[in-house]
């Protein structure tokens, strides 16, 4: 227990670094590659921000404590809608763009259903890690498509550009190459005392990898999101808030969950599937009349949420 808190503390903070290193020297990379900076925000910004997820949970998955993997997926896809959204809402309004009414968060139900379904015999096979990896290319390719679309019919003198990524595009490509591969160094390691610190105060608490993994790893790999969403909120900017959550939960489903399915197969605790599983389905359900209200997340919508979150981590503990 001596070092399980400072492992837990210096593993996350090399996650959250590393996933951001990772983010703008890929984006870097892209743009120079001349993809359009609207397509790399839909997909190498989207993938990015899951990295810490996707990290976390394949080496939960190795360490042979699948329940911190699963548990990590279920618990940042609710705490991405009822705590990171609940919190932007009540610091800012939130607008709810159409495009997420329609698209993302259909496509972000479906992970969801995809996600029962395949857990209900308590066990994620490789089959499934396939099916689910599949979906994310798929997924990518739709992205690409509507970018591409929404492109093509934008007023002429739209300005698409992110000054960020162009920035990091102006980088010599062996430096944006060594960002990268610097990055995924610091996630590999960064994951493993995450996890370690996170094993460690399970075994000495006495309880279950799996509410560790819903609450603590969870908590932790949001870290990012909550961080980028109160921030844009603060500023006045948390239109994009949702949007980027959403695609955040259904990434974590389809790559961070069929990555880690494909590596290992990994046996479900059954709290999944008697509680955690209708909290993340309900959650979300519940994100579509809100979505319609008034097309806008006010803070008493805000409140609800967080609320909920709160109601959630109560039953948990």
């Amino acid at each position: 227990m001596t070092y399980d808190i400072p492992l837990l503390v210096g593993g996350l903070a090399l996650l959250v670094l590393s996933g951001e290193v990772l983010v703008r020297n890929a984006a870097g990379m892209a743009v120079k590659a001349s993809i359009p900076p609207l397509i790399v925000g839909l997909t190498v910004v989207s993938i990015g921000t899951s990295a810490p997820e996707i990290f976390a949970s394949v080496q939960a998955a190795l360490a042979g404590n699948p329940g911190l993997a699963i548990g990590n997926v279920v618990g940042s896809n609710i705490a991405n809608l009822a705590l990171i959204l609940g919190v932007t809402a009540l610091i800012h309004p939130v607008k709810v763009d159409r495009s997420v009414v329609t698209t993302d968060w259909p496509v972000m139900m479906a992970g969801t259903v995809m996600f029962g379904l395949f857990a209900w015999d308590l066990v994620f096979t490789h089959f499934e890690g396939t099916v689910l990896l599949l979906g994310t290319l798929a997924l990518i390719s739709f992205l690409i498509f509507r970018s591409q679309k929404a492109r093509r019919t934008a007023a002429p003198d739209a300005d698409e550009s992110d000054g960020d990524f162009e920035r990091f595009a102006a980088r010599p490509f062996p430096l944006l190459l060594l960002g990268v591969a610097v990055a995924c160094v610091g996630l590999y390691f960064g994951s493993e005392w995450f996890i370690s610190g996170a094993r460690g105060i399970a075994v000495a608490a006495g309880v279950s990898d799996h509410i560790i993994g819903v609450t603590v790893v969870a908590f932790g790999t949001s870290v990012p999101e909550l961080v980028a969403s109160g921030a844009a909120a603060v500023k006045g900017q948390s239109d994009l808030a949702l949007g980027n959550l959403v695609g955040s939960n259904i990434f974590n489903i389809f790559l961070a969950l069929g990555a880690t399915s494909l590596i290992e197969e990994m046996p479900v605790d059954p709290a999944v599937l008697t509680d955690d599983l209708w909290w993340m389905g309900g959650i979300a359900l519940l994100l579509l009349p809100m979505m319609l209200h008034t097309a806008k997340f006010q803070r008493w919508k805000g409140a609800v949420l967080l609320g909920l979150y709160l109601a959630y981590i109560g039953t948990v503990l």
